[in-house]
């Protein structure tokens, strides 16, 4: 899809706050509701904006602690891909994963309410996950952005 400057900033607005009315959209970036509705959907037809959702604070949930956990694979056969993802997205904790090139086979972003919570998860989900053979975890001290 070619998008034209309009179209981008459309993009950057709702990025920045996706609760935009269709009204305040417009008014930003400078066309009518009508003209912008138009882009909007077609931006939306296009998979260019695949969907709204909601920024959470993690630690108003109880869940502060933000770990990056690199897994490795023994064998990387699509039948042991597939039954690492599922067990994956079976995980609550696991806020996002990420197959990868380089060192590790998967990078997961898991938020916990502490370090014994995080033990509770390596203990029940990422140490059963089938055909691991190294789990190396970080943990995030603060955002940068």
């Amino acid at each position: 899809m070619s998008m034209d400057d309009i179209d981008h900033e459309i993009v950057r607005s709702l990025i920045a706050d996706g609760r935009l009315s269709n009204a305040d959209l417009a008014n930003r970036v400078n066309r009518s509701e009508s003209a912008c509705h138009r882009r909007l959907r077609r931006l939306e037809d296009a998979g260019v904006i695949e969907g709204y959702t909601a920024v959470v604070n993690r630690a108003a949930l109880g869940k502060p602690v933000d770990l990056f956990v690199e897994i490795t694979l023994s064998e990387m056969g699509e039948g042991d891909l597939n039954r690492v993802e599922e067990a994956i997205r079976e995980c609550e904790d696991v806020i996002s994963c990420f197959f990868m090139t380089g060192d590790a086979d998967y990078l997961l972003h898991i938020a916990a309410a502490d370090m014994a919570d995080y033990e509770r998860i390596y203990r029940t989900h990422l140490s059963r996950l089938p055909g691991i053979s190294r789990i190396r975890s970080s943990v995030a001290l603060r955002v940068v952005r």
